[in-house]
């Protein structure tokens, strides 16, 4: 599905991504775990378009997506959920979903999506009327991924989704990109709390200095010296 293949980009002279090479398949949730300032953001960016590359390819099935403007990832079957959730404060929990079905195909299918997003999040139906603002951190992160799956992407990119949020709150999120990943979709997670991503996910990377320096399973990963060192701090 996803085949990013020798990505570099910079800001000005400054060069932020080195020749990243990654892969996310159907039904995988992938994670994407570094330091700060490791590039990892800058990585989501970039695949989603919102970053202009400045060399190498991001693929969505065989379409190259540096070709085309960033307001059209998202009909290639990308979707992102931002760091820091930025959700529209000012609107009801309902209304920022409605937003994430913008696109045509998800606009005609927006009702039986958004029972999916309440069946993963039953609270964001209990609070459908509420002002989006006034909801918990939790609730806010929540409502950001299901914003995202309005839109019906087969690729979830989500930037620390668990900052700042309370342990029980995490697993629920991830519990959630669960489910989605055994419906099919993709998702690729940058993750803080590498201990909590390395247990959810099934394969990762580590990026280090705009370089991914090692990748596979996550048993595997938690094993090398890189992430042991680097990451873990062990």
């Amino acid at each position: 599905m996803l085949e990013v293949r020798g990505l570099q980009a910079r800001y000005g002279d400054a060069q932020a991504l080195w020749g990243v090479d990654l892969d996310v398949a159907d039904g995988e949730l992938v994670c994407l775990v570094g330091p700060n300032g490791a590039g990892k953001t800058t990585l989501v960016q970039t695949v989603a378009g919102l970053h202009r590359a400045a060399a190498g390819s991001v693929r969505m099935d065989g379409v190259e997506l540096t070709r085309i403007p960033g307001h059209r990832v998202c009909d290639h079957g990308v979707a992102t959920v931002p760091e820091g959730r930025r959700v529209f404060a000012n609107l009801t929990v309902r209304d920022n979903l409605l937003l994430g079905a913008y696109r045509r195909a998800a606009r005609r299918v927006y009702r039986s999506t958004e029972e999916e997003v309440y069946g993963l999040f039953p609270r964001l139906r209990e609070r459908a009327g509420q002002l989006a603002g006034s909801l918990s951190g939790g609730e806010q992160q929540m409502l950001a991924i299901g914003r995202g799956l309005m839109a019906k992407p087969r690729l979830l990119l989500l930037d620390e989704p668990s900052l700042g949020l309370a342990p029980v709150v995490v697993d629920e999120v991830f519990d959630a990109l669960a489910e989605v990943t055994s419906r099919g979709m993709g998702v690729l997670v940058v993750e803080q709390d590498v201990e909590r991503a390395l247990e959810a996910c099934s394969r990762g990377y580590l990026l280090l200095e705009g370089r991914i320096v090692t990748s596979g399973t996550t048993t595997d990963l938690r094993e090398t010296a890189e992430v042991r060192q680097r990451v873990l701090g062990l």
